[in-house]
This record gives C-alpha cells, structure tokens and sequence, in this order.
C-alpha cells in the first residue's frame, strides 16, 4: 500500500491508495479493533456500530476525492466522549494493520477525520429538524418509489436480505411484492452475476459511490432477466442500505 498523497479539493489530502485498502481490509480492521481491548466492539445494530460503518465510509470519501464532504449523520445520536473514543481506536487498530512503515501515517491520516467526524455529530445535536416533518417526507418518498416503473429493491448488505421493494420489483420478478420482503437476494442470482451483483454492494455500501452497471436476475421461474442496474448507498438510524433500481437491459429511457 502507498500513502503518497496529493492535494485535492480544498487543500485536503487525496489519497486514492489508502481509501481503497482501507475499503479493502475493514474486516480485518474491524478484528484488529476487537482483540486490542481498546473499546468494546458494538453490536451490529447498534447506534455505535452505524457510527463506525458511517465513518468509514465518510473517511474513504473523503481520501478518494481529496474533499472534506459533510459526513453523513442524519439520525445518530451517540455520547461524544464515547464515539471519539470508539473512532479513535478504530484509527489505530487501522495503524496498526498497515505496513509498519505506513502506521504512522495512516493514523496521521484518519486522526483529522476522526475529529471531523465527531464535531460535525455534536453540531446535528443543536440543530436537529422536526421529527414529524421527515415522517412526512417518508410517507411522500415512500408513495414516489411505489409509483415509479423501475423495479426497486432496499438491501441489507450484511445479509442479503431485501427490506423493501415496490410493486414493479415484484411484476419484474414475477412475485408479488410481499414475496419479496425478508428473502434473501441470492435466491434471485447466478452464476458469476452473484459476484457482480455481491460486489457493487459492498462497495457502495462501505464507500458510498453510486455505482451503474450491467448484471441479470432469474425472476420466480428461474428464467434470466438482463438488467441496467443502478446502486445507491443509504443510511439510516440503525444501518445502512444498498438501494437497487433496475430496468430490463435495452430500455429506451435510461437509468438516472
């Protein structure tokens, strides 16, 4: 791994390298954060363990693009001592799992948006929007996604399983939408699309880039369905999602 840096938007570092390995080796951080002792390792559908999965996704965006972005933190409430110590661990134990040559400057790269991070969380806590005005919003987005032609489908990408889905994705597949709520979306892919489809996941939902590209499901029958698939990430109070919107391969309106 490379730390060579350059200077990106708004003189903050661009460090391509780095954000990619640290997309690449989170597991391996993540263990390494476990066993030092430093902190207790959050459940995964805790507040604390959404925080973390924001953060790096936050930290590896920022390095990609050399641009100190706004984290996203709609929703988290955590401890401020607690999450700085949590974020600061967890920028060590990256330290630690780098090249020892590197150590010192992965931590000096993740240190500065570890406390970004964390003071942009303590200005949310003063500013927060109208709980009943976002259920609102929900409701009106909710009733968007149902309407549209596209076939839509929100993924838990630690699980597979589908959360949500509209009626389209259902008539796509051949289901009806209910079918489709809490199965997992392997039942739906072979062969080496079940890479693509498991890797275009990940990736947004770690780095949170939009990401476009080709790929098939087999409906309720079996048969093939060629795709234009587009992944979104989002994040909500207690995890994050891949949001999928796909359209039969060939479709004269295009994605986006």
């Amino acid at each position: 791994m490379s730390l060579d840096a350059n200077t990106g938007v708004g003189g903050q570092p661009q460090n391509r390298e780095l954000a990619t390995w640290l997309v690449r080796r989170r597991r391996e951080i993540d263990q390494g954060l476990a066993q030092s002792g430093r902190v207790a390792m959050p459940a995964a559908s805790s507040p604390e363990f959404e925080a973390l999965r924001r953060f790096r996704s936050f930290a590896a965006s920022c390095l990609l693009r050399g641009e100190l972005a706004a984290p996203s933190l709609d929703g988290l409430k955590l401890d401020d001592a607690l999450l700085a110590a949590l974020l600061g661990a967890w920028c060590d134990a990256a330290a630690e799992t780098a090249a020892p040559e590197r150590s010192e400057a992965t931590r000096a790269a993740l240190t500065p948006l570890a406390a970004h991070f964390c003071a942009a969380l303590r200005g949310t806590g003063r500013s927060r929007r109208r709980r009943g005005a976002a259920r609102t919003g929900r409701r009106a987005v909710r009733a968007a996604i149902d309407r549209i032609a596209d076939a839509f489908l929100a993924v838990d990408p630690d699980t597979g399983r589908i959360v949500d889905a509209n009626p389209a994705a259902g008539a796509l597949l051949g289901l009806q939408r209910d079918a489709l709520l809490e199965s997992n979306v392997a039942a739906f892919l072979a062969g080496p699309d079940a890479e693509e489809w498991a890797a275009r996941i990940d990736a947004v939902a770690e780095g949170g880039e939009p990401a476009r590209f080709h790929a098939s499901l087999r409906d309720g029958a079996g048969l093939r369905i060629p795709l234009d698939v587009q992944v979104t990430r989002h994040a909500t109070r207690q995890r994050t999602l891949a949001l999928v919107v796909a359209r039969p391969a060939g479709a004269t309106r295009p994605l986006g």
